[in-house]
């Protein structure tokens, strides 16, 4: 049986009206993204100023060092570069957060910094 290999994400994050757009990375997409939707509204974070946590694309790498340097290459892109690249994966640039989740939001939620 092959050993489990963890998996790290590279994502794009959005607000409601998809005026902003914020790259990250993490090794459990899910609960990243609950995570910025629990921040939401806080001033001192990007993500929580611009209220970004709908999913609009992501990619698994088998490693942190691949993820982390596909996560600086799209940060270094244009605006239209990165909406071109949603679009080869996401046409119509829904929210992914029902796809990835029963339910959005869900019901039960936690921060990881709060088991700390």
């Amino acid at each position: 049986m092959p050993a489990h290999h963890p998996s790290y994400y590279v994502y794009i994050l959005t607000n409601f009206t998809r005026t902003v757009l914020y790259t990250g990375i993490t090794n459990n997409l899910q609960q990243r993204i609950i995570e910025h939707y629990l921040m939401r509204g806080n001033q001192k974070i990007f993500t929580g100023r611009y209220n970004c946590f709908y999913l609009l694309y992501y990619e698994d790498f088998r490693y942190v060092n691949d993820a982390i340097a596909r996560e600086k290459e799209i940060k270094g892109w244009s605006r239209a570069k990165k909406v071109a690249l949603i679009q080869s994966f996401n046409v119509e640039m829904k929210f992914l957060n029902d796809e990835l989740f029963d339910e959005w939001p869900p019901k039960e939620m936690f921060h990881r910094k709060d088991l700390q």
